[in-house]
């Protein structure tokens, strides 16, 4: 026991205990508020949320439909998306997700903004064209939910890549009449006029009666061509399904034509989409016909061949207009599509043999005359025989050809 002494220096006895006892109460209390002023932690502050984040808890109501709604931005929120999806992995991954919409009040860049989240984290925008078109819809359908508005979507890519590990990637599945706009719907049959051209107003008509593609894509894509562009490549690299490949890669040439004033690059990466949209057309041709019967209006080749005859390039002109006719074969649904192609290829091939014959028959190329040959004899440093080689410039091979 601790007896703290008196004032006279004794320790306390008999009636003095109770005194002694209360000053030492009271001295323990003060002793142990200087150690708590000294040691105390500072009390942690609460950390403000993020802008725009959602109240929790967070109630939702699911919508969902059959159109494509577009979320740009995901690549700034790449580690968000691989916690959705449980890690990082080598792997392509492809998990449903529920994606919740939320109107920004406070964002200094664009006063319509709606922000994606998915399980508390915000993963990317809708965006800017869309933000402002949905968002009066968005808000209304808030307050007749009384609560927060969520669509299904799924989180896909990842992999590897040529250039590295692959991004994730939002979709988002929606029904545009929930969020007051109206979807693009194909003209009736009935005013229809002439033949079949490209063949993407029949597929279209015929799109809900067929699982074998699906063209909801379209009615989603940007206004704005630069951003259509960058929507299309993603869309080529996760459908395998030959026949929206083949609208996507149309609509995708289509936008980079019309670009080519926009950027410098635009026909380059014209021609590199034509030739890829080429290395598939086999297979897309067998869909089409499978499909329509016959082999729609191919416009690729058409420009192609255009393109290659600005530039006075004969040769490749011809390959484009026979690569054409050879898929046309007798199933073109527009004769005029293979006439055009077939009287192209004719004033070509005039061109290159006149040009032949301007320039007289090419002469074949003058070859050095041999030189004596010469041998040299290595040491293998594998058996330790001696071995014969002709004798030749650069490093010496270090085993015969026995050890090798």
């Amino acid at each position: 026991m601790l007896f703290l002494p008196n004032s006279e220096g004794h320790r306390p006895g008999g009636s003095n205990i109770v005194a002694n006892a209360q000053t030492f109460v009271g001295w323990h209390h003060e002793l142990m508020g200087i150690v708590k002023r000294l040691f105390a932690r500072k009390p942690i502050e609460a950390v403000a949320p993020e802008r725009g984040m959602p109240p929790r808890p967070l109630d939702v109501k699911l919508y969902g439909g059959s159109y494509d709604l577009e979320v740009v931005g995901e690549s700034h929120y790449q580690e968000a998306l691989w916690r959705v999806v449980g890690g990082r992995t080598t792997d392509r991954v492809r998990v449903e997700v529920e994606a919740v919409l939320v109107a920004e009040n406070d964002n200094a860049y664009d006063p319509n903004a709606i922000s994606v989240w998915i399980d508390g984290m915000k993963v990317g925008y809708l965006a800017r064209e869309d933000a402002e078109s949905y968002r009066p819809g968005l808000l209304a359908l808030q307050a007749r939910e009384a609560m927060s508005i969520g669509l299904r979507g799924v989180v896909v890519g990842g992999g590897i890549r040529e250039d590295g590990p692959g991004f994730l990637g939002v979709w988002m599945l929606h029904d545009p009449a929930d969020f007051g706009i109206a979807a693009l719907v194909p003209p009736p049959a009935a005013v229809l006029r002439g033949s079949m051209r490209t063949g993407l107003t029949e597929a279209l008509l015929t799109d809900e009666e067929d699982d074998s593609y699906d063209l909801s894509w379209l009615e989603c894509l940007p206004n704005d061509p630069i951003a259509a562009i960058g929507r299309l490549r993603q869309l080529l690299e996760h459908d395998p399904d030959p026949i929206d490949r083949h609208f996507m890669f149309c609509e995708l040439e289509e936008r980079l034509y019309r670009s080519r004033d926009a950027f410098e690059s635009a026909l380059a990466e014209y021609d590199a989409a034509c030739s890829r949209h080429d290395a598939e057309m086999d297979g897309i041709r067998d869909a089409l016909l499978a499909k329509f019967g016959k082999v729609p209006l191919l416009e690729t080749y058409r420009q192609m061949v255009i393109r290659q005859q600005k530039a006075r390039n004969w040769s490749a002109a011809v390959w484009w207009a026979e690569r054409g006719l050879a898929l046309y074969g007798q199933n073109a649904a527009r004769p005029e599509a293979t006439e055009d192609l077939e009287k192209r290829r004719a004033t070509y091939v005039a061109k290159l043999s006149a040009a032949e014959k301007a320039n007289g028959p090419a002469r074949p190329a003058a070859t050095k005359p041999a030189g004596k040959r010469t041998d040299e004899t290595l040491r293998c440093e594998g058996c330790g025989s001696s071995f014969v080689r002709p004798t030749a410039r650069g490093r010496k091979p270090r085993y015969c050809p026995s050890c090798r």
